[in-house]
């Protein structure tokens, strides 16, 4: 291009560009700039010995479209608070450094562009679509305060003026951080496959699809921490197959998606997963086959329908009674999952908490027994009522007490008859009691004395408690040495 075709604010540009010097034109009576002097200005840019070149513009409105594709860009870019007129085309490109903060523009065709350092689009607004797939940024990325897609009552009610995922980051690489604090995104936000070596940070960001999925970041890959703390998504937020070594931190974020799942975390490897205050959730919550060291989250966080199936964790935080964990577990949409018990159990054993582990297992046994069969679930009654599934050993020893009383007054006060006068030994109440009670124990009286009529039936309902109380009995020690 001749220099001579160039306008004012142009030739402005032109000429600072060798020395990598910054031209403003925010107050410039002139702020048009054509897209295709930028263009040869980046693909064929003339040099001055010992000046590195840079494009460096603020405040101007980039008239027709900024098209790079597949291009190769070897200094520094900074445009800076530019009205783009056309999507800007980056397809394929290679950069030093991208800066485009504050800019408005159609959209960003970007999908496998290649940046040595930082891309930063903070503060923009671009109504139509990022499109990042397959980005290779070696430095980190830049989205805070940025505002991306349409709302749906602002299309005109015309699906084609809005754009179906508005952010597009799916198999991307970032080399640092991924940070889009205060991102406002519009739509589908897609962040599958991608791959970030520092942290990712949302915290305060909207992203809002109502109805539909907000967040799809399945097998994302965070080298750190993702922090999403105050987050506001409207939609399905989905982390399924998420490995973030550090903390997955949704700290007073605002999840809702009445009538589907709100949050899905299924399969997902996570140090810490922080739920710190965060009001219930408006939809079904999904977190099979998640393994967490660490869980956050108070009872009254969890929606009437949570999916906890295959859920591993080591530490449940904060320290609360097994009561108020408990009832969360009734509302597994998969019904009775004894995997979750399990888990509560062991988590309560691993603070210490013996008493509030044995509480959770009599709990699964009562939920188990509801799937029983009808003499299975008078069993399991009867076990109950008696010594607690072996949980409760106290009242087993109570029951014997109080059995063992019934039958020495009884007993004493209405002695049996001797099976033989001149053989039978000295007739002991008491002796006779622990003889029925006790399988185990033969003290020779049961064997010398027959009790007649109702005491007879008496006889046999001792003889049958002591049965059941031995067995529970043994099971609930069974329990007990197989769990140390």
């Amino acid at each position: 291009m001749e220099i001579d075709e160039l306008t004012e604010p142009e030739r402005r540009v032109w000429e600072a560009f060798p020395r990598g010097g910054a031209v403003d034109l925010t107050e410039a009576d002139g702020r048009s700039v054509r897209a295709r002097v930028l263009r040869s200005l980046l693909l064929a840019a003339p040099e001055e010995d010992g000046e590195i070149p840079a494009l460096r513009l603020r405040g101007a409105r980039i008239t027709g479209e900024l098209n790079l594709h597949s291009g190769v860009v070897a200094c520094p870019v900074s445009l800076r608070a530019c009205d783009f007129e056309e999507t800007v085309v980056l397809y394929g490109a290679e950069f030093r450094q991208l800066t485009m903060s504050e800019c408005r523009m159609p959209g960003l065709w970007a999908t496998t562009l290649r940046v040595d350092g930082s891309l930063r689009l903070n503060d923009c607004h671009i109504p139509g679509a990022v499109a990042l797939s397959g980005a290779r940024i070696a430095g980190a990325l830049f989205l805070s305060r940025a505002v991306l897609g349409t709302p749906a009552a602002d299309a005109g009610g015309e699906p084609s003026e809005r754009p179906e995922a508005p952010l597009k980051l799916d198999h991307a690489t970032i080399g640092e951080d991924l940070r889009g604090t205060r991102l406002t995104v519009h739509g589908r936000s897609r962040l599958e496959g991608l791959g970030v070596a520092g942290l990712v940070r949302l915290d305060d960001a909207r992203l809002l699809n109502p109805g539909e999925t907000a967040l799809h970041a399945e097998t994302l890959t965070v080298g750190t921490d993702l922090h999403a703390m105050r987050l506001h998504a409207e939609g399905r937020v989905n982390l399924r197959g998420v490995t973030v070594p550090g903390q997955l931190n949704l700290g007073y974020a605002r999840l809702s998606n009445p009538g589907g799942v709100a949050l899905r975390a299924s399969s997902s490897t996570v140090g810490e997963f922080w739920l710190r205050e965060v009001p219930p959730v408006e939809g079904a919550v999904n977190l099979r086959r998640a393994r967490i060291d660490m869980l956050y989250a108070e009872p009254q966080v969890w929606p009437a329908s949570v999916r906890f199936d295959g859920l591993t964790y080591t530490t449940l935080a904060p320290a609360l009674p097994a009561a108020e964990r408990l009832e969360v577990l009734g509302r597994d949409g998969d019904g009775y999952v004894p995997s979750a018990y399990e888990q509560l159990t062991a988590a309560y054993r691993h603070i210490g908490d013996d008493a509030a582990a044995r509480t959770v297992q009599l709990a699964k046994q009562r939920r188990h027994r509801r799937t029983l069969s009808p003499h299975g679930r008078l069993w399991g009654h009867l076990q109950d009522v008696t010594v607690g599934y072996g949980f409760r050993p106290m009242r087993a020893a109570g029951w014997l007490a109080g059995l063992l009383l019934l039958g020495a007054l009884t007993f004493g006060l209405h002695p049996p008859r001797p099976l033989k006068e001149d053989e039978a030994p000295e007739f002991n109440a008491f002796a006779y009691a622990l003889d029925l009670l006790l399988p185990i124990i033969d003290f020779g009286q049961e064997k010398a004395y027959a009790p007649q009529g109702g005491y007879q039936w008496l006889a046999y309902l001792f003889i049958v408690a002591g049965w059941v109380l031995a067995t529970t009995f043994v099971t609930g020690v069974n329990r007990a040495v197989t769990r140390s």
